[in-house]
């Protein structure tokens, strides 16, 4: 038998590559003999870039392990892969160009290469047409960035960073503009580049000419897109979705046991945890806080909307984005309430979601005048009864929605009209009405029926109309006269030491502790608040006071709210009226966005489908007896009867007995006992 040879040194790399990084100055020959091989084969590769060299290819690999033992004599190599992907980035072979990029991370990883020289490389190499190196580029510059900033923000290195991504939206390729725009995303998404210049640098892509760019940067400030899962691991790591896809094939394919399936559902308990608390938080519209001159964008993004070619789901995400800045920043753009117009038809395509952004684009600046005709619009066209019950209650909450924001929109006989329909056959228009008038209940109750303005209550009764333009800015407080004042703050306060230093003595003439009242649970046992028999002039004033002599806590805030909720519901004492008769609906919050679900909100239960309805009626099965007529007999082993016998028969077998009995017609004489009984069963049943 011959001896196995084990030692193949110098042409095993992998086994001289483990051998060099644990004695480097032991094997320098040997690197030296591995070095001056690839300088030769890298010239030949020089001369014929487009074919793979697989020698080459393992040299390079091997030579970025060990560049970190021999960084004298590989000061080069780096800046030589460097050069190489610069001249021949286009027509290099796929698998050699994979190579050299890994190679340079690798080197970037060990601390070898500065991060600006390699990260300026590989925006260019995005050029190239291979999907799998510019995913690869993409993962490495996206976690080359975190690792930076990890401990400390580099700004000198992220503002040329910035810079140079900057000038790459502009880039003629597409492919690379898109994927430079994809790394600025999600640097903002992982709170990197959480700044004001990311997000006025992606505000230039929503006039790109390019549709996959125009769509990304406007699902950006949208906050539409899925938020990937952060992963701190490297590229080439395996996710959680893959170990989850492991561990069930694993359970599938293996032998079945109990001990295996709870190691399986532990295991894949535990990813989906570790998944859940890695998730980064999905970043919202606080992006449209950052930017520079959102009037000047919102104008130019309405220009570009008015011209726009794309397709419909394209132009509502600009509707969308433009309603969202003039909403969040009060913008005026008068031209954007009669474009919306000519969209506000029940036929239309997603008109839900119009009929959102002509809510959310609304705002307590915008002249009346502008957001009644939009109002009169929507009325016209859904709340009409020639319309379905659905489109009236969403015509109703959009009606809603707009005067939460707008309120001096809404005049006096359009709200009158609407009003009527509080008692309308359909519950969802009846419920869509009802939230109508409990808004303008809290906002100008003025402008209701008396009888649809309910019971007075006391916040009720203090709410006055403004006009337009008219800012009320109270120097206090409101609801602070519901807390003790200084003086009974220092009143409690000297109260209960006094109460402790009696409880001490006590404790120490007889060494036992006594019970101390204290007066704020006398108050509490009482139930009384001393704000609630002052007038509305003490009130304010008592007020004003507490909120300029004293620091509120969190709890007496929660107080006051508490309080302020308790006047909505407390009748006035000085009002008159019978309880409400129907039932009050929570109001619409004036918020800078507005949840679909705010106009989509139809009461009732939707139309189920086939399969719903199948599965609504095996749910209501379960746990239920067997189908069939119970048994009634007494005696449940009893013989059954002739007629229960007669049914298990073929028909054929009982078809003359059936017929028989069907031609034979009653007497006169049997009629005549047939009404006798009947009568006198019911003259019983009345007794």
């Amino acid at each position: 038998m011959a001896e196995r040879n084990r030692n193949q040194l110098p042409n095993n790399l992998p086994q001289l590559q483990n051998l060099i990084k644990r004695d480097p100055e032991s094997y320098h020959e040997e690197f030296q003999q591995q070095y001056r091989h690839y300088q030769s084969n890298l010239q030949i590769f020089q001369l014929k870039p487009t074919q793979y060299s697989e020698s080459l290819d393992e040299l390079v690999m091997f030579l970025c392990q060990i560049a970190h033992c021999y960084r004298d004599e590989l000061a080069e190599f780096p800046q030589q892969l460097i050069d190489l992907l610069r001249s021949h980035s286009t027509v290099l072979d796929a698998e050699m160009r994979m190579t050299f990029c890994k190679g340079l991370m690798l080197l970037r990883n060990k601390g070898l290469i500065t991060p600006t020289s390699l990260l300026e490389l590989f925006f260019e190499l995005l050029r190239c047409q291979d999907k799998l190196l510019r995913k690869t580029l993409y993962l490495h510059i996206v976690n080359d960035i975190k690792r930076i900033n990890a401990k400390h923000k580099d700004n000198k290195l992220n503002t040329t960073l910035q810079n140079f991504m900057y000038t790459m939206l502009r880039d003629s390729n597409a492919a690379a503009a898109k994927m430079s725009l994809d790394v600025m995303v999600e640097l903002y998404r992982r709170n990197i580049w959480h700044d004001e210049k990311t997000v006025n640098v992606i505000v230039t892509a929503c006039f790109s000419k390019i549709t996959k760019i125009l769509v990304t940067a406007m699902q950006f400030f949208l906050g539409s897109d899925e938020v990937k899962a952060e992963s701190d691991n490297d590229s080439d790591s395996e996710d959680e979705g893959t170990k989850a896809r492991r561990l069930v094939m694993g359970q599938t394919v293996n032998k079945k046991s109990r001990k295996r399936q709870k190691k399986t559902e532990k295991a894949l308990s535990v990813i989906r945890k570790h998944k859940k608390k890695k998730k980064p938080v999905p970043f919202n519209f606080s992006a449209l806080h950052l930017v520079h001159d959102p009037q000047t964008f919102a104008e130019k993004l309405f220009k570009q909307l008015e011209s726009s070619t794309e397709r419909f789901e394209v132009k509502l995400m600009m509707m969308n984005l433009v309603s969202r800045l003039i909403g969040v920043h009060q913008l005026f753009l008068f031209n954007f309430y009669p474009f919306v117009q000519r969209f506000l038809q029940p036929h239309q395509r997603e008109v839900t979601k119009v009929l959102l952004f002509a809510a959310q684009a609304t705002h307590e600046l915008v002249p009346p005048e502008i957001i009644e005709t939009l109002l009169r619009c929507i009325v016209n066209n859904f709340v009409t009864e020639r319309n379905s019950n659905d489109v009236m209650a969403v015509g109703l909450n959009t009606v809603r929605e707009v005067s939460a924001r707008c309120p001096l929109a809404m005049g006096e006989d359009l709200l009158r009209d609407l009003a009527e329909y509080k008692n309308y056959k359909n519950r969802a228009v009846m419920a869509a009405c009802r939230s109508l008038i409990q808004l303008f209940r809290n906002v100008n109750p003025e402008l209701l029926h008396k009888r649809d303005r309910g019971k007075p209550t006391e916040q009720s009764t203090a709410v006055k109309a403004t006009e337009y333009g008219e800012l009320v800015a109270p120097d206090y407080i409101p609801g602070a006269e519901v807390l003790p004042g200084t003086e009974e703050v220092a009143k409690e306060k000297q109260d209960n030491e006094d109460g402790w230093q009696s409880a001490s003595d006590d404790e120490d003439s007889d060494g036992s502790w006594q019970d101390v009242a204290h007066s704020s649970d006398d108050e509490g046992a009482q139930g009384e608040n001393p704000a609630e028999s002052l007038t509305a002039d003490e009130k304010k004033a008592r007020a004003s006071e507490i909120s300029s002599t004293r620091v509120l806590s969190q709890e007496e805030f929660k107080q006051i709210q508490q309080m302020q909720m308790a006047k909505e519901m407390q009748p006035s004492k000085t009002g008159k009226g019978t309880k409400r008769k129907h039932v009050e609906i929570e109001d619409s919050q004036s918020g800078e966005l507005v949840p679909l679900s705010k106009i989509e909100d139809v009461f009732g239960s939707k139309k189920q489908s086939r399969e719903e309805r199948i599965a609504t009626m095996k749910a209501g099965r379960d746990g239920r007896e067997k189908f069939g007529r119970k048994q009634q007999r007494m005696n449940p082993h009893a013989s059954t009867t002739n007629k229960e016998k007669r049914k298990k028969k073929p028909f054929m077998m009982v078809k003359q007995k059936y017929t028989i009995k069907n031609k034979q017609k009653r007497s006169f004489r049997e009629k005549q006992i047939a009404l006798r009984d009947a009568l006198l069963k019911k003259s019983k049943q009345k007794r």
